[in-house]
């Protein structure tokens, strides 16, 4: 009997020892997570009916996640995907202090000042060197549009190319229209600009033009009223800005927002 319980006790020992030998198992591998699912298309069906059938401009992913931007008409808008819910405002980057939504308005108004050719505007530009280029919406009639173009030697003193286009408050057809069509149609423009700006007569004339399609490119970009400003980077700044203070301002990096930046660090 005491043999049998030593034979069992090495065979206990030996077989605890062979267990302490045994290699650790190979840890268990980690799963790679699964590629994020894209959403969706956005649902269009409600939004096309608000607008009366008009299909967006352009439609990509917004910076917060389950947002789709929607250009419209030169506005920009955010889409929820199931197309109920549509977000008009601002999307602010906290990280970078940057108005997303306002660089973008910004890329629209340039690349839509830039299908607009330089011959059909009514252009002031200076004798020298041309240092910056301002296209400003104007009115005949606008209070402050005159007093900026009463300014005009030191807007071409600073080295600024003024470049007009029409933007009759008032609509087709209008008194402000009319004169806007008549500085068009005159054989001097940019003189017939200066006299109806100083509120001299000039000869009613008639032509093709384009002052209509002029004021409704306005509309488009959301003017409001006048003058407007498209500054060189896309900004538009509304109202009067002295010669000085604009050309501080174009000095500026393009990239600089600097009358719209939203957050101070």
């Amino acid at each position: 009997m005491y043999k049998t319980l030593l034979i069992v006790a090495a065979l206990y020992t030996a077989s605890a020892w062979a267990d302490d030998k045994k290699p650790e198992p190979a840890p268990a591998p980690v799963p790679t997570p699964a590629p994020a699912v894209a959403l969706a298309a956005p649902e269009l069906n409600r939004l096309q009916t608000a607008l009366n059938g008009e299909k967006p401009d352009s439609i990509q992913p917004a910076a917060i996640a389950g947002l789709y931007e929607v250009i419209v008409g030169g506005q920009v808008l955010y889409l929820s995907a199931d197309g109920r819910f549509v977000v008009q405002g601002d999307i602010l980057d906290l990280d970078s202090h940057a108005n997303l939504t306002d660089n973008r308005r910004g890329e629209l108004r340039d690349k839509a000042i830039d299908t607009v050719a330089e011959k059909d505007m009514v252009v002031f530009a200076p004798e020298g060197p041309v240092r910056h280029t301002v296209t400003i919406f104007t009115d005949i009639d606008c209070g402050y549009c005159r007093k900026m173009h009463s300014q005009m030697a030191a807007y071409s003193k600073e080295g600024i190319k003024i470049r007009y286009l029409m933007f009759p408050r008032e609509g087709v057809g209008s008194e402000s229209y009319n004169k806007a069509v008549s500085v068009w149609c005159a054989d001097n423009r940019q003189e017939a600009m200066t006299k109806a700006k100083r509120g001299d007569n000039i000869e009613r004339k008639t032509c093709d033009n384009p002052v209509q399609a002029q004021y409704e490119l306005g509309q488009k970009l959301g003017v409001r009223g006048t003058p407007s400003l498209i500054l060189e980077n896309g900004d538009m700044i509304p109202g009067y800005v002295p010669p000085a203070q604009l050309a501080q301002l174009l000095a500026q990096d393009r990239t600089t927002k600097a009358s719209k930046t939203v957050v101070t660090p």
